[in-house]
């Protein structure tokens, strides 16, 4: 029986880990922008308020990504001997819990300005020696902010991917979709131009629900990994392949009959318990150890691997048996 102990990253990880950090800065660069320039059109518009907390709530995440990253490259210890590469998980929950009870407080306020029958107001300025109604200034903003966030979204998201970070992954899904609030906003200004004062509430109400769906998703694929569910692949798909994988390279050892795999995600990396029974009265401590180390080489992500011979397979595990014993 064997342990890996090394807890950092590769350097080709290091390297996307690098990237990831610099999309994030550049995203919370830009987020100080849209948000010091909306707060200077919001009007009397909830759709406008809305969205500009949205904008500052879509923070959250990016600042935990940037918080759990000092911790993730750090050296296991005896104290943490897993390492600190879950810091990514805990971010990931502390930022969605955020977006639920934020999201929770707009959809109440909006629901309340639709039932008082509040209508907002939407006035004008002088621009260019012009009078210029000031909703068209509003639209023209939320249109062109609109789209950078998609492009930023869409390069997070191929960094998530190749580093297994569901918390990078989660800021990168919100940033793909964050279009969908700045179209919810022109639609509530343009509604109350148009003297039709609820579609502000509905559209303000749209973009609270928005929130809300992506913290309370986001938080329950957060307490799930906490909670030490097999692991998934980054978007929470599906189990992982690489249990099939660690199946599929054990079983061919001439001298195991049955595998069974635990395998927990501990953030960028995963904890693997390999439950093997073999064939063979006994197992020299030589073969486990070589066994152990040519199953870590398989990928970087199974830096933790611990092979236990069992007489029988335990039942909470993914398990694989050989043909032979199938067959008999």
């Amino acid at each position: 029986m064997s342990l890996n102990e090394q807890s950092g990253l590769p350097e080709e990880q290091k390297q996307a880990l690098r990237k990831a950090k610099r999309l994030e800065w550049l995203s919370l660069a830009y987020t100080a922008c849209t948000v010091t320039v909306v707060a200077f059109v919001l009007g009397n518009s909830q759709a406008m308020k809305t969205a500009w907390v949205e904008d500052i709530l879509s923070t959250l995440p990016q600042l935990a990504f940037l918080l759990a990253a000092v911790f993730t490259t750090r050296n296991s210890t005896l104290k943490h001997p897993y390492g600190y590469h879950r810091s990514m998980n805990i971010g990931h929950l502390v930022g969605s819990f955020a977006l639920i009870v934020v999201g929770g407080i707009l959809a109440f306020e909006a629901a309340s300005g639709l039932i008082k029958a509040e209508h907002a107001s939407i006035g004008t300025m002088q621009l260019f020696g012009h009078t210029v109604w000031m909703g068209w200034i509003m639209v023209a903003v939320m249109a062109i902010i609109a789209v950078p966030p998609i492009f930023l979204g869409r390069a997070k998201m191929k960094v998530a991917r190749f580093l297994h970070n569901k918390l990078l992954f989660a800021d990168a899904d919100m940033s793909k979709a964050d279009w969908s609030t700045n179209v919810g906003s022109i639609v509530g200004v343009l509604g109350i131009g148009m003297g039709l004062w609820w579609t502000d509430g509905i559209a303000a109400l749209f973009i609270s629900a928005g929130i809300l769906r992506d913290g309370l998703r986001n938080t329950k694929f957060a307490v799930l990994d906490l909670m030490d569910e097999s692991a998934t692949t980054y978007d929470q798909r599906k189990i992982h392949p690489l249990i099939k994988e660690l199946q599929d390279f054990l079983i061919q050892v001439p001298w195991i009959a049955s595998v069974g795999i635990r395998m927990r995600d501990q953030g960028h990396v995963f904890h693997v318990e390999a439950f093997v029974s073999t064939t063979a009265d006994s197992v020299s401590t030589k073969a486990l150890i070589g066994l152990t180390q040519d199953t870590i080489g398989l990928n970087w992500k199974l830096q933790d691997v611990v092979i236990i011979p069992v007489q029988d397979i335990p039942p909470n595990t993914h398990a694989r048996y050989s043909h032979h014993l199938t067959e008999q």
